[in-house]
């Protein structure tokens, strides 16, 4: 329409002066005018695109989700409604709702001041051990926590009934190791919430102790939250203690702990009978309300919700009770409340269930473990069944047209560390479902469909998921921002290939589309130069300060690869994950009768498989061993530089670390002999007759290459880049330290090595043999030693690294174990 009006004008004005002449600058002012329309339509169209294809960076995938709606609430999963979703706090629960009620504990021991309030998992704490010692993922679950000389007990258990996911009951208990002279004060806190819904109304005996808290929510109905009297112990002996409340305006729950130490003050005194009189810190009655100081978040009404705190200050031993009692299970019933004996005998009854069903399903009696290497395995399983969070909140995404946020989700998830890492991680998450899958294969159903259900419109899953502000606290905000170029190692694709023969047909046609968009996403993104070849996006571009720029999308994050990061890369591990994919895709597309489907993965597969071209493509005769292929320099190190003073008489900047390069790169293979090494085998690519399958087992066996007395080492010695510093303030990460998820890889693959007809069955069988030994030996020793699992294992020590508590895919050693691969 606007070529047609220009043209209508031009014709007009060559009437009035047919000769032109006298117009001719009106006619070049008319020319430059539809010039312009046209840049300008084309750039209005251009916008448009980029808003279009942004969106589709956050806006959820069209297909039905594969969680079915409603399918989580508490009619639906009354089991699973309330549970230990709140990893990050030493111990509290919450429903998987939105906006939930959360309940939680904090303590203090007063003789350390007011300043070392316990609640959230932190590092920085120094705590002796912290962990679940028996966890059934579901209704049931022992903690112990050991600050310096307290040793804490938590535990609780739930009780169906009714219409909001039923009952359930806490118990702490408290006492003192070693402890000399008077018994130490101690206060414990007990706090109830609400999000923005529902409303609570306290119940206050004498004016200081809150004996309950009645409220209503839209999940939860009416219930009420009774703080028990302490005992002595469990026997039920009353015990002296001095009571406080703290009623306030909820300033979000990423503030609680600031709520409630902004709250304490020292002017209280202790006055048991017939006892020396003390100072101790506790909450005021009238707490201070949030303050702008408290950050841009901090609410100032009550609209934001409600914080009940029940303050019990006490000497140990003692032993205290908290249950909450849900309207719709009480009405019109005789319910016993749980607690005192009642209490008491669930727990044991528990208990008792949970060894049961730990022999049953990995058999670690039978094999002939002992008593402390089993209840050490089922720590193990415990801690990672209560380290299953439920997250809400959206991701903050960095596209080419600048940070978005993404759209609102919810996700079930296992989590690394509850101290360091709190929160969803894509390819850590394949590994956790690995062992939850054969604890409870609905549980890790679900799971996995919460994930699938972060797909976008685009086909892409942000590795890391940062859902809702107490998760964002946990986060330094350079750290906050999702890559949309940034892919993660499929591995729940491990997960769905271990469920995949007893899983329901009608949950495997709800997520088949999402499967299909999320491959198809791998290969139109991280497709390489070459046919099937496949390059990891999003390395680190500052290849000045970086010895070797990082590829935090391979889940290996500082792992050698080409120096100088290119397109003609060829990321090894990466076509292995792909392969795997293409094989889990077409397992599940037999499984629905998709023939077209499945002959299309089939042959991918087929090719990603073919030994012949893997070898064309990543055999490195050099190196005697597979590898990665790029643009890549054999002698770069970092070297301190001084950098020249930013204006003329000014001190000179501090010197800093810089990447020297003292031989030119060229393409060829990287010399890096480590785990992307050994992923055809990892991953099940080798064939059992394979003429390379002799090399890749004497790198594995090899003590001057990957093997120690506690595991494979992620980096060979030999490699230029082993435990060297990435940059000043970046140690070495994947630089030969003892993963326990790729050396869980490696015996799996040996199993099936072993069982397998082939020259190298019985070689496969004695590396197997003594591997797993060696792995499962140091890792119990390690947790006798430390009282943790940890992240990674020193090669030359064994000591654990990084951070800890880990009980992530650390957790594999049960499977381990029980040679459930």
């Amino acid at each position: 329409q606007r070529d047609r009006a220009t043209r209508r004008e031009r014709d007009q004005q060559q009437e009035q002066h047919p000769r032109g002449e006298p117009n001719r600058g009106r006619t070049a002012l008319t020319v430059a005018a539809a010039a312009l329309t046209v840049v300008l339509g084309l750039a209005l169209a251009r916008a448009q695109w980029n808003r279009w294809s942004a969106s589709r960076l956050v806006t959820p995938h069209p297909a039905p989700p594969a969680v079915p709606p409603g399918s989580t609430g508490p009619l639906a999963s009354p089991q699973r409604f309330w549970g230990t979703y709140r990893p990050h706090v030493y111990f509290g629960m919450k429903t998987r709702s939105p906006r939930s009620l959360v309940t939680g504990l904090m303590w203090l021991q007063q003789g350390e001041g007011g300043t070392n309030l316990r609640h959230t998992c932190e590092q920085s704490d120094g705590l002796a051990r912290y962990g679940w010692l028996m966890h059934d993922g579901e209704s049931f679950g022992v903690q112990e926590i050991r600050d310096g000389q307290l040793v804490l007990k938590t535990e609780f258990v739930k009780r169906p009934g009714g219409d909001h996911g039923g009952d359930w009951s806490w118990r702490v208990t408290a006492k003192m190791e070693k402890a000399a002279g008077p018994a130490p004060l101690l206060s414990l806190f007990f706090y109830v919430a609400t999000d923005g819904q529902g409303t609570l109304q306290p119940h206050l005996e004498n004016g200081t102790r809150l004996a309950a808290v009645t409220g209503t929510t839209e999940e939860l109905g009416n219930f009420t939250l009774t703080f028990l009297r302490p005992t002595a112990g469990t026997e039920g002996n009353p015990r002296y203690a001095s009571y406080n409340t703290l009623d306030l305006p909820s300033p979000g729950l990423h503030l609680l702990t600031e709520a409630v130490r902004r709250s304490l003050s020292s002017h209280f005194v202790f006055t048991p009978p017939g006892g020396p009189r003390r100072r101790f810190f506790a909450v005021t009655a009238f707490g201070k309300q949030p303050t702008a100081e408290w950050g841009p978040d901090a609410p100032q009404s009550a609209a934001h919700g409600r914080l009940l705190l029940h303050q019990v200050t006490l000497e140990t031993p003692a032993s205290l009770e908290v249950v909450f009692e849900s309207g719709s299970a009480a009405a019109g019933h005789d319910r016993v409340q749980l607690a005192g004996a009642v209490l008491t005998a669930a727990l044991e009854e528990h208990a008792a269930a949970f060894d049961r069903r730990f022999e049953e399903t990995f058999g670690l009696r039978h094999k002939g473990f002992p008593a402390p290497q089993r209840r050490f395995a089922q720590a193990a399983l415990s801690d990672l069944l209560g380290g299953i969070g439920y997250f809400h909140g959206s991701s903050l995404v960095q596209t080419p047209w600048g940070p978005l946020p993404g759209a609102e989700a919810a996700l079930l998830t296992a989590v690394p560390s509850r101290s360091f890492f709190p929160r969803g991680f894509l390819w850590d998450e394949g590994f956790h479902q690995l062992l939850v899958a054969r604890w409870d294969a609905a549980l890790a159903r679900e799971v996995l469909a919460h994930w699938l259900d972060l797909l976008t419109a685009d086909g892409w899953i942000p590795r890391e998921q940062i859902l809702g502000e107490e998760a964002r606290m946990k986060v330094p905000p350079e750290f906050l921002l999702q890559h949309t170029d940034t892919a993660n190692p499929p591995t729940l694709l491990l997960a769905l290939e271990r469920l995949l023969p007893d899983a329901p047909r009608d949950y495997l046609r709800r997520i088949f589309p999402r499967l299909r968009a999320w491959h198809a996403w791998y290969n139109r993104t991280q497709a390489g130069a070459l046919p099937h070849t496949f390059r990891w996006r999003g390395r680190d571009s500052d290849t000045n300060r970086f010895l070797n720029p990082k590829t935090l999308a391979s889940g290996l994050d500082d792992y050698p690869r080409a120096s100088h990061p290119s397109p003609h890369e060829r990321h090894l591990d990466l076509r292995c994950w792909m392969a795997l994919a293409a094989r889990v895709l077409a397992a599940v597309a037999e499984r629905l009768g998709e023939d077209e489907a499945a002959t299309v993965y089939r042959a991918e597969e087929q090719a990603l498989a073919d030994n012949a071209l893997l070898d064309q493509l990543h055999w490195a005769p050099e190196l005697g061993a597979f590898a990665d292929y790029g643009n890549h320099s054999t002698n770069v190190a970092l070297r301190w530089h001084q950098p020249p003073p930013e204006a003329l008489g000014q001190p000179p900047p501090a010197p800093r670390l810089a990447r020297e390069v003292r031989e030119a790169p060229k393409l060829r293979f990287v010399d890096a002999l480590g785990y992307v090494s050994l992923f055809p085998l990892l991953l099940g690519l080798l064939r059992p007759d394979s003429p390379r399958l002799p090399a890749v087992l004497s790198a594995m066996r090899n003590e001057r290459h990957l093997w120690t007395p506690f595991g494979l080492r992620s980096l060979a010695p030999g490699s230029s880049f082993y435990m060297r510093r990435n940059t000043q303030h970046d140690p070495p990460y994947w630089r030969g330290s003892v993963w326990v998820n790729i050396n869980y890889l490696a015996l799996r693959a040996l199993w099936g090595y072993a069982q397998a007809e082939g020259p190298q069955q019985e070689r496969a069988a004695s590396i197997y043999r003594e591997l797993r030994h060696n792995l499962v030996a140091n890792l119990h020793r390690q947790f006798s030693d430390s009282g943790f699992l940890w992240e990674h294992y020193n090669d030359r020590s064994g000591r654990g690294q990084g951070c800890r508590p880990f009980a992530g895919w650390t957790s594999l050693v049960v499977l381990i174990m029980a040679e459930d691969y």
